[in-house]
């Protein structure tokens, strides 16, 4: 219930939607059993006077709470006076009028219940997505993407029925199940006690087939989340299977999952589907029994037996008394099913980012002397990757971090923009330390060119102005020219408002590679961060935004991981970083005649080359 309540809270405010639902639900349900009662006087209109029981109908209602005996009153009063036609006309209009006023007010309720249902999977979404949009970058390494989008887009989706349903159940059902049995009640209160004991037997008998939904249900939504998982990987992947001709299993791999999934959801479904039969068989046996017992009980002539039409308006009620009865016992497997997805939507929604901003973090306006790093460490895990890093970084300076692969070299890049921060050790920023600053104003100070290079499926204008969104077309043009990507822009199809394709695929590497740089030049930060954005080109693309990475740096502080060490010579400073250390730092010069790690590199790929 715990689980069901905090789903519940995200329909807040509840109230707007739950208020006009009550009444309009209440009004329905008065209207709709006023409906079925209403065969009291039709019959007692139609029966021919000194029928089968008319030596033992009183002419009175027993109590101002009998309906029925209320409406034969009516009836035979009416009948007496203004004939039978005439009676049969009021009572026809009567039914028509309930009916309509039953389904305007049926209407309403569904309405107001469906706006329910989509403000709160509105708030539920937009919770879920906001959270995940705020986690640390880490989070990311560790989690499977498919399982993530599972949650938002799938197990949302069954948590909003699942919160709304309950609602209508826990609420419309049994009050419905309430007015029934009272006009069955003002009938006949014998027959009535009777006949409702096929309730808590249907209850008991579908609690029995739904035990194991919920658990089969979560192993269903993770099972889910596996294949969304799979289809993402291979839809990201599509060229490497092709070119190692993995397509066969790949189909086999995500085959195998889709049977698990499968069979979870038969096994699920067919307990869900046996409450309903049970249920139903449990009622037509009930009505049955009644037909055979009140029957009797008529055509024996026992005394203060229901009248003919007293007992047709009875089983017809009694007929409806199972429809909300199985609607309630119906919404166990509904209710299990939601509560094990809305355990996984929660688990997300609880995982707390682990970078935030302290109660008093101040805002860095500019970036006006120097970054400073001392004695940094960090570690994913057990596994140290940055011992003791100790580096200044003064404003309009060049650093070059270089060395051999897996040495920390993107792990430091990332401590920079704080997507980390250091196990052990400060970074300070003109003297503030980083954890005493916003996230959001450190970020702004920087811009961003990575390796692989990532665009939005949308138009190159919108990919380019994505770092100042309020761009005019002259920014993003100016802009492009400086990242040598504007003729290129200008010979595609549409020139600046041409769609780049999923993660930009109708476009080279190079040509991806500078419209990136030209999104980091509209930004504009006094702090450039370029993570070996030249090492996946050809010659030609290299030479390109080589150029336009030279045009990026002017009159700017920029921290760049090198893969070709001939572009960073001109640095003011080359820090080289193996196993997680400093182990050389100086300029291009300085470096060569030490005759370290550094000279090592340069000369084999000079060798290579």
């Amino acid at each position: 219930m715990k689980t069901y309540f905090r789903l519940l809270s995200f329909a807040k405010p509840i109230e707007k939607f739950a208020i006009p639902y009550v009444i309009a639900t209440i009004l329905s349900i008065i209207f709709g059993t006023l409906n079925l009662t209403l065969l009291v006087p039709l019959f007692e209109t139609l029966m021919p006077t000194g029928g089968v029981n008319s030596s033992i109908i009183t002419n009175t209602a027993t109590s101002s709470l009998d309906i029925t005996g209320q409406l034969r009153d009516f009836v035979n009063y009416s009948r007496n006076t203004n004939g039978i036609q005439l009676t049969l006309t009021y009572v026809c209009l009567a039914i028509v009028g309930s009916v309509l006023l039953s389904n305007i007010f049926r209407y309403l309720s569904q309405r107001y219940m469906e706006d329910l249902r989509v403000h709160t999977l509105l708030n539920l979404r937009k919770t879920v997505f906001n959270n995940v949009m705020d986690l640390h970058v880490g989070y990311f390494n560790n989690e499977r993407k498919g399982d993530i989008i599972s949650k938002v887009a799938s197990d949302v989706q069954v948590v909003q029925f699942t919160v709304t349903n309950t609602l209508q159940v826990v609420f419309k059902e049994p009050l419905t199940l309430i007015f029934y049995v009272l006009v069955l009640l003002s009938i006949s209160v014998k027959l009535t006690l009777f006949s409702l004991l096929v309730i808590p037997i249907s209850a008991f008998i579908i609690s029995k087939i739904v035990k194991r939904i919920k658990q089969q249900a979560k192993e269903a939504h993770e099972s889910f989340a596996k294949m969304i998982g799979f289809l993402d990987e291979a839809l990201g992947g599509i060229k490497i299977i092709k070119a190692f001709n993995g397509a066969e299993r790949t189909k086999q791999k995500f085959h195998k999952e889709n049977v698990i999934y499968s069979n979870l959801n038969r096994k699920m479904v067919r307990r869900q589907q046996l409450g309903s039969p049970v249920s139903e068989f449990l009622g037509v046996l009930m009505v049955a029994i009644i037909v055979w017992y009140g029957g009797n009980l008529i055509i024996s002539h026992e005394p203060n037996a229901l009248s003919t039409s007293q007992f047709i308006a009875y089983i017809a009620l009694f007929s409806q008394v199972m429809r909300p009865a199985k609607a309630l016992t119906d919404s166990f497997s509904g209710i299990h099913s939601g509560i094990a997805a809305g355990e996984r939507v929660l688990d997300l929604i609880d995982t707390k980012a682990e970078l935030v901003n302290k109660p008093d973090a101040v805002e860095l306006a500019e970036f006006k002397k120097d970054l400073v790093l001392s004695n940094v460490s960090f570690s994913y895990g057990d596994k140290q990757v940055l011992k003791n890093i100790n580096l200044i970084i003064e404003k309009g300076k060049t650093v070059a971090l270089v060395g051999p692969s897996g040495g920390g070299k993107s792990t430091l890049m990332d401590l920079i923009p704080r997507f980390h921060d250091p196990l052990n050790g400060d970074i300070k920023i003109d003297g503030y330390n980083y954890k005493d600053l916003t996230i959001e104003s450190i970020r702004a100070q920087m811009g961003t060119v990575n390796q692989e290079s990532f665009l939005f499926n949308d138009t190159i204008f919108n990919n380019i102005s994505f770092a100042k969104p309020d761009a005019t077309q002259e920014e993003v043009i100016a802009a492009a020219k400086i990242a040598n990507a504007h003729e290129f822009i200008l010979n595609t199809e549409q020139g600046y408002q041409s769609f780049v394709g999923d993660r930009g695929n109708k476009l080279s590497g190079g040509q991806k590679q500078r419209i990136c740089i030209a999104r980091a030049v509209l930004a504009n930060p006094p702090i450039m961060l370029l993570d070996e954005a030249t090492s996946a080109l050809d010659t030609e693309s290299e030479k390109l935004v080589q150029e336009a990475l030279n045009n990026l740096m002017q009159n700017r502080t920029s921290i760049v991981i090198a893969h070709r060490l001939s572009t960073i010579q001109q640095a003011n400073l080359i820090v080289v970083i193996d196993k997680g250390e400093i182990v050389e730092s100086g300029t291009h010069q300085e470096l060569i005649s030490h005759s370290g790690l550094y000279k090592r590199l340069i000369d084999m790929q000079t060798f290579n080359d």
